[in-house]
């Protein structure tokens, strides 16, 4: 998205939702047309509304920080997305009607780690033990917030409720306005005696162990959602989720491409035109193929079954043996005369090296075996 909210707002990114309404209060009273009718000024009022409504929303305010568009590809002008008139009073003046005393529980944060797998681990699935450092239920006060024996009181300004009401004269008329309770900060009680180990936040980080089954078939950038393993929210509230992002690492013998692994065969220039047999090391283990005789660099066999397991069906990817014919590059004068002797033989003494028309050379096998041709 082209406009940077926290900018048009003039707030840092972590900025506190108090801080988001104090700052558009204060711009709303600058731009708002009935004050100012100015066309520019209207248009950053839209900006300004814009932004408050995806801010002052936990919601949606993720999804904008992820780089998300929480407006649903919606600009920033009008009042779009549900965010009308009321939501305006309400971030004018702080809010309408009595909305009662605030839960001091919330949901947790969602967490991410990475965790590295080799290609047999990717290819055939796993299970592995993570260790994260997360945040739990207090011990002591088990999400309480209060030390052992200590009551919560009725917050003498608020009288419970949560909130404050105040009757404020603006251009708009008199309007009665309610706002989250300064000494209680809107829950209505207040702890007198903390918890002393989790200071009344109801929750302390702790490690932990988790045991994860990474099914067959991941690859790098798969992630794997543990749902209510990530952290305790506040007050002991509901646990988020842990998501496992797979990283493949790199393997000395295969490349990966989707779920078809690639690898090459080096072969000296004796055994690929006798031909020969060699065992292949693959996923499998041990596997022996024919080399045929006459097998010219740039062939290509294919294994079928031999490669990675669909994550999501049935069967697996293949397996495509690429073969490098070697010639050699120095010869004693034995072996020099026995290749002279081969030539004369075979009459390739002068050979012209001229291509002909319709001759698949080695680029046009190669288009072949990728089915490009």
């Amino acid at each position: 998205m082209a406009t940077d909210y926290y900018a048009a707002l003039g707030v840092s990114r972590d900025a506190t939702g108090e801080e988001i309404k104090r700052a558009y209060r204060k711009l709303a009273r600058e731009l708002h047309p009935d004050v100012n009718p100015d066309p520019a000024t209207q248009e950053q009022f839209k900006v300004v509304t814009a932004a408050y409504e995806v801010l002052s929303d936990p919601s949606k305010r993720q999804m904008y920080d992820l780089g998300g568009d929480p407006r649903g590809g919606q600009s920033g002008g009008g009042f779009a997305g549900g965010f009308g008139f009321g939501d305006i009073m309400d971030a004018f003046f702080g809010g309408g009607g009595s909305r009662g005393p605030r839960s001091r529980q919330r949901r947790g944060q969602d967490a991410l780690i990475r965790l590295e797998v080799d290609l047999r681990e990717a290819a055939f699935g796993t299970v592995r033990d993570i260790t994260v450092d997360t945040a739990v239920a207090c011990p002591t006060c088990h999400g309480n917030g209060a030390a052992a024996g200590a009551e919560r009181i009725t917050c003498t300004m608020c009288r419970g409720r949560g909130e404050v009401q105040t009757v404020q004269r603006s251009f708009l008329g008199q309007v009665m306005t309610a706002r989250p309770c300064p000494q209680c900060g809107g829950y209505g009680d207040l702890i007198t005696q903390p918890c002393a180990e989790c200071s009344g936040d109801g929750r302390v980080r702790t490690r932990r162990t988790l045991t994860v089954k990474v099914p067959a078939g991941v690859d790098t950038g798969t992630r794997i959602q543990l749902t209510g393993e990530g952290e305790v929210g506040q007050g002991a509230g509901p646990a988020a989720d842990l998501y496992v992002e797979i990283v493949e690492k790199a393997d000395p013998m295969f490349e990966r491409r989707g779920d078809d692994l690639h690898c090459t065969v080096t072969l000296p220039m004796t055994a690929a035109a006798l031909g020969t047999g060699i065992t292949l090391e693959t996923l499998d283990g041990p596997e022996a193929i024919e080399i045929k005789a006459g097998t010219q660099s740039g062939t290509v066999r294919t294994l079928r079954g031999r490669g990675v397991t669909h994550l999501r069906g049935n069967g697996r990817g293949d397996l495509h043996v690429h073969v490098d014919v070697v010639t050699p590059t120095k010869l004693d004068p034995e072996q020099t005369e026995l290749l002279t002797q081969l030539a004369k033989v075979r009459g390739e003494e002068h050979p012209t090296g001229q291509m002909q028309p319709g001759q698949n050379g080695i680029f046009t096998r190669l288009r072949e075996a990728f089915g490009n041709k």
